[in-house]
């Protein structure tokens, strides 16, 4: 009796879910890591072997775990001492990852720095204290940066920030005016709001007084920055059930008491399915995007590069694309550059992609940030993980190190072979050094970072114990054999003495 009852059950659930399939609309395509999206359940991080098989990032660039474990890592923000602070909204926490003491490229030890918030996002530091956005309240706390610690009580400045619904996450920045900005994203996917101060950006005074709506038709801004002139950028989640390629999502240049569309455009002021033909005064003067993605990749982080940068990203911008869901096939997964061109028109190169490869996903990047040694540090709440992404072999540096003074740039005497390897281990290296890739960073006539002097400070033994454990911000060379890493310590031996 009992097996005809469970036959009998596992018949309507298969009916059930035959006759939900054959009649589901195919504008609700789901097609994600969805326990993560739904449960915040992930992947253990990728070994860093399989990252840099992966991963493609642009020549000289190479990429390293800095801490795992983390759970949804979310915001990033660094301190004056060189700590990293990370939001982790699940676990209802401000985690704190110790500084690279040693400059090896990894992180220290990791602790809760704060605990027991609600769902905590945006983090900002400023006027010796931590502010940190939760879902319906902004906080802030006495933070001692140097130390990295807590100094005092915890003050809610800000309550009754509108929690129900979708969009839960809020982001919060200090702009260059020295008021507070914090997102409130859409309860929904497409509809009129009751409250006014969703699908907006508010500003307040740093104390949480003096409240006003900046800019307002934004569904879900998670993502927003200043670049060197000031001027605030923000990227926008675009609405699903349209289908696999519409809307795009935004790209806006935001600015104070404008309209960006939402609900009632989309794109370049395409009227929406839903609401395109109510009646709203706010319609005619929409702003439409500055520039568009493709559908459902869902921008999450827009942060402008500062400092000594390659200059293929002077000026330029990282945008985390944290991956679609509602699409047949999925797209995003990546991080891209946005670059604005003398007369203002935008355009995007890729930066890291490979987290989703044949709907294989081994990474979700959510949002990017400077370290103080110049390297970008990318979090993953798919994989629980932060990674460092630096250039050609620059050292980690903590904040309290005197920066190096600046070099001379390379002759090509200095920089270059000084002459063909005689012996046969270091022809055989020659080749190698190639093949592996040290070219990219220590070949041609200007290397990025030159090789000289090495016979006078190093043994053969030295530089293929090197190869052997390359420090983080060197690529892997495990694949070679210990013939082989000898072979190119001999050579690079022979010819930068």
């Amino acid at each position: 009796m009992l097996r005809k009852v469970l036959f009998g059950l596992l018949f309507l659930l298969a009916l059930t879910i035959g006759g939900a399939y054959a009649f589901w609309p195919a504008t609700w395509t789901v097609n994600a890591p969805i326990t993560n999206s739904l449960l915040g359940w992930g992947v253990d991080a990728a070994p860093e072997v399989r990252l840099r098989e992966r991963l493609r990032l642009p020549d000289g660039y190479q990429i390293n775990r800095y801490a795992v474990g983390l759970g949804q890592a979310r915001i990033l923000r660094w301190t004056s001492g060189g700590d990293l602070l990370v939001s982790i909204p699940r676990k209802g926490e401000i985690a704190l990852i110790g500084r690279d003491a040693k400059k090896t490229g990894r992180g220290g030890s990791i602790r809760a720095l704060l605990t027991g918030l609600n769902r905590p996002h945006g983090i900002e530091i400023q006027d010796g204290f931590l502010y940190v956005a939760e879902t319906d309240a902004i906080l802030r706390v006495p933070f001692d940066e140097a130390k990295g610690e807590v100094t005092g009580k915890i003050e809610r400045i800000l309550t009754g920030l509108p929690a129900d619904g979708n969009h839960w996450s809020r982001t919060l920045r200090m702009g260059p005016d020295g008021w507070m900005y914090v997102s409130v994203g859409s309860d929904c996917n497409v509809c009129i709001e009751k409250d006014r101060r969703r699908a907006a950006i508010l500003r307040f005074r740093p104390d949480g007084s003096g409240e006003e709506t900046f800019a307002e038709g934004l569904r879900n801004t998670v993502g927003f920055d200043w670049d060197a002139k000031g001027e605030m950028w923000g990227v926008d989640n675009g609405r699903d059930l349209l289908g696999d390629d519409i809307p795009p999502e935004e790209l806006n240049h935001i600015e104070q008491g404008k309209f960006y569309g939402w609900p009632f455009r989309y794109g370049n002021n395409v009227p929406d399915p839903d609401f395109g033909q109510t009646q709203d005064s706010r319609i005619a003067s929409a702003v439409p995007p500055a520039y568009g993605f493709p559908a459902h990749m869902a921008p999450l982080s827009i942060k402008f590069l500062h400092g000594a940068l390659p200059p293929d990203l002077e000026g330029a911008a990282l945008v985390t694309l944290h991956g679609s869901w509602n699409r047949s096939k999925k797209q995003g997964y990546q991080i891209v550059s946005v670059h604005w061109d003398a007369d203002g028109r935008i355009t995007t190169e890729p930066f890291i992609t490979g987290f989703e490869k044949d709907d294989d996903v081994l990474g979700r990047p959510v949002d990017t940030a400077q370290g103080p040694d110049g390297a970008i540090y990318v979090s993953d709440d798919y994989a629980g993980a932060i990674y460092r992404v630096s250039y050609g072999a620059a050292q980690a540096a903590s904040p309290a190190t005197k920066p190096a003074e600046p070099q001379q740039e390379p002759t090509k005497d200095a920089a270059a072979p000084a002459e063909t390897p005689t012996n046969d281990e270091a022809l055989r290296g020659q080749g190698m050094f190639g093949a592996v890739g040290c070219k990219t960073c220590h070949g041609g006539d200007k290397p990025t970072v030159p090789l000289k002097n090495l016979a006078a400070r190093y043994s053969e033994d030295d530089i293929t114990a090197l190869l052997a454990t390359p420090p983080a911000n060197m690529p892997s060379f495990a694949h070679l054999k210990d013939d082989e890493r000898r072979a190119i310590a001999a050579y690079v031996l022979a010819t930068h003495k």
